[in-house]
């Protein structure tokens, strides 16, 4: 090293950020230091920094339990990484994630939500104060509910989300509460027992409890239920691999998840936009709006991919695929002959137009609430009352009906 050009490592212990070990520190070039922040940032030996979008606010600390690998991740104030690898995924306020954590591409863990050690998550998003224990597999859901830190939805350790068919689809998403209530943080809590597990796509409300030790195969949109059961029966049955259950049902999850992150998204462009501060930047915000875009189009893509198969014969479709034949029913038919007007629904939720009165009202809630309490987004967002919450709820909701029912136009033998 050159005495005119000191290491990315050097420069960030000159800002003022705490490395104590820095020969076994690693810094991407590409890394923009001035999306680093100094104030509080500590990286404990073995940390390694990658990304040029990685964003790292105030009091971050990374690597304290062991090495760390952070990729084109954006944290927002007071973040714990305490080990494991992080790519493409967004960190809120005081967020955490313990030791072997593997946090994927479009995972979303909102304020103080939490993960303790080797969880794995992708296209996952927790709002404020869930925590999921140890030794999960928490891939494709959203998962909201809770008040605070000693009220909030949780999942028990050795859990497991399935997401994966037999038929080898992943149209599975699961939607474990939902947004238009969710993001008011008020909302009862959902709690799944340990060493259990979800099929997905699945839908629960709020209140639900899954006791440990449980599959949950089914939907259940009853509010404060206690769910258990046993192993399954043993069986052994003639088994034809393609042969597809509940189509119908797995159609209409979709629809509704999806349409519940284009509601979060609208909520992140006008809400969490008014919240802009040192502890959540413009660069964060940015890196919402991305993971979400992301989790969107994966969800379209595994939808495409359930309702098309590839097959030899490409002659006869026009994107060079056709239907599977386990696919080929007149509803299924349906499905497929007008995917692209779906495509093109899903595809404008950028620009979705819904009556804004109840959203811009909500607004002015909120602007009146920050004036009053500075930006801190959940105190905020909890000191709302009643009414101006449901206005919120109001706003968001008519959004998911808009889009569910609007799908639901296109292909009515799903309705």
């Amino acid at each position: 090293m050159t005495p005119s050009k000191k290491s990315k490592v050097h420069q960030l212990i000159e800002k003022g950020v705490r490395i104590d070990c820095p020969q076994s520190i690693q810094i991407g070039e590409e890394v923009n230091l001035d999306h680093i922040c100094a104030d509080g940032v500590v990286l404990y030996a073995g940390s390694k920094i990658f990304g040029a979008s990685t964003v790292i606010s105030r009091n971050v600390k990374i690597g304290f339990e062991g090495p760390a690998t952070v990729n084109d991740c954006q944290l927002g104030a007071g973040v714990e990484l305490k080990g494991g690898f992080f790519e493409k995924a967004v960190f809120l306020a005081k967020s955490r994630a313990g030791l072997g954590a593997h946090v994927r591409e479009a995972s979303i863990l909102e304020e103080q939500a939490s993960i303790a050690h080797t969880v794995g998550t992708k296209h996952t998003i927790l709002f404020p104060f869930v925590t999921l224990g140890s030794l999960i597999n928490f891939c494709d859901c959203l998962m909201a509910g809770g008040t605070h830190r000693k009220n909030h939805s949780e999942v028990g350790s050795s859990y497991i989300h399935f997401n994966f068919t037999p038929n080898q689809d992943k149209a599975t998403a699961s939607l474990i509460g939902d947004v238009p209530r969710g993001v008011l943080i008020n909302q009862p809590p959902i709690f799944l027992g340990g060493q259990g597990g979800l099929v997905g796509p699945c839908r629960l409300a709020y209140g639900t409890t899954v006791a440990a030790g449980t599959i949950l195969r089914k939907d259940e949109h009853r509010p404060g239920r206690l769910i258990f059961g046993g192993f399954a029966k043993e069986g052994n049955v003639s088994y034809q691999s393609g042969k597809i259950g509940n189509n119908h049902r797995t159609v209409v999850n979709n629809l509704v998840y999806i349409a519940n992150l284009i509601a979060l998204y609208q909520w992140y462009c006008h809400v969490r936009s008014q919240f802009i501060s040192e502890n959540f930047s413009e660069l964060v915000l940015a890196g919402l709006k991305e993971k979400l875009n992301w989790a969107i189009s994966e969800r379209i893509n595994r939808l495409e991919g359930f309702c098309f198969k590839n097959d030899e014969d490409t002659s006869q479709s026009p994107k060079g695929r056709t239907a599977s034949t386990s696919l080929n029913t007149k509803r299924h038919q349906e499905l497929i002959a007008n995917w692209t007007l779906l495509a093109d629904l899903f595809g404008s939720y950028q620009d979705i137009s819904t009556d804004v009165s109840n959203r811009d009202a909500f607004l002015e809630a909120v602007h009146k609430s920050i004036k009053k309490s500075g930006l801190d987004y959940i105190t905020v967002i909890q000191q709302l009352s009643a009414s101006e919450g449901d206005l919120a709820t109001a706003w968001l909701q008519a959004i998911v009906d808009h889009i569910v029912k609007s799908a639901l136009t296109i292909i009515p033998s799903f309705q």
